[in-house]
């Protein structure tokens, strides 16, 4: 569970990112490349794309954060389908770590041991629903 005070940081940092999430999305999968380089071979598409894909999946979660319950189901299917492609549950810790040294680098001095606690337990939330779908799709197998 997320506390109302890491809801509002996760919230308040999100804006600073948004006007650089090319430049964002960029870092991120430079870093998850290379923490592990044969991630890339799960990426097929235009690596451009993939990162807007990225940064309105993540928009699309910070804004929810009012309201995490509609979004269950979205994360779950999420999860599903992420282990369709190859993902495993490590992989999870692997793509939070780049998630939080992505941050690191976009938001310089703002990116306090608070806001680093905060994103990672907003993270770490969103990942548990996304890995709990993909036990379940792979129970229903």
């Amino acid at each position: 569970m997320i506390t109302p005070q890491q809801k509002e940081l996760v919230q308040k940092t999100w804006v600073m990112v948004v006007p650089i999430a090319d430049t964002a999305a960029e870092l991120f999968y430079g870093r998850l490349f290379e923490l592990e380089p044969e991630y890339k071979k799960m990426f097929k598409n235009d690596m451009t794309e993939q990162g807007k894909k990225l940064m309105k999946t993540i928009n699309i979660a910070v804004e929810a954060l009012d309201d995490v319950e509609p979004l269950v189901p979205v994360l779950k299917k999420m999860g599903a389908d992420h282990a369709g492609y190859g993902v495993k549950e490590r992989d999870y810790n692997v793509v939070g770590a780049a998630l939080l040294w992505t941050l690191e680098k976009g938001l310089g001095d703002a990116f306090t041991d608070e806001v680093k606690n905060a994103w990672g337990a907003v993270y770490e939330l969103l990942a548990s629903v996304m890995k709990s779908g993909a036990a379940e799709a792979e129970q229903a197998a």
